[in-house]
């Protein structure tokens, strides 16, 4: 049954990846889980993420750096698709 339900997960991250990014591969892919983690940890135990960012200040750069790419990414996807929403 766990290994079902992890299927499920992946094609669920799957499609939120190519939803928020207009692509969908592996690497996008993980990276989106890492955002996904970090961000529900933020908005639900923001002293938990304040205490691993002093711990890895370079893990924090390195989050910041995906998130700052993410959201350029879901920007670019956006605007991508504002033409194709005129159009229909």
């Amino acid at each position: 049954m766990a290994h079902d339900l992890d299927q499920k997960i992946e094609a669920l991250v799957e499609k939120y990846t190519e939803l928020l990014l207009g692509e969908s591969d592996e690497t996008l892919q993980e990276e989106v889980k890492s955002w996904i983690i970090y961000s529900f940890i933020a908005k639900q135990m923001p002293p938990l993420v304040k205490h691993w960012n002093q711990l890895y200040p370079e893990g924090k750069q390195e989050m910041m750096e995906l998130i700052t790419k993410i959201k350029d990414l879901n920007e670019k996807q956006r605007l991508q698709q504002k033409p194709d929403e005129k159009k229909g």
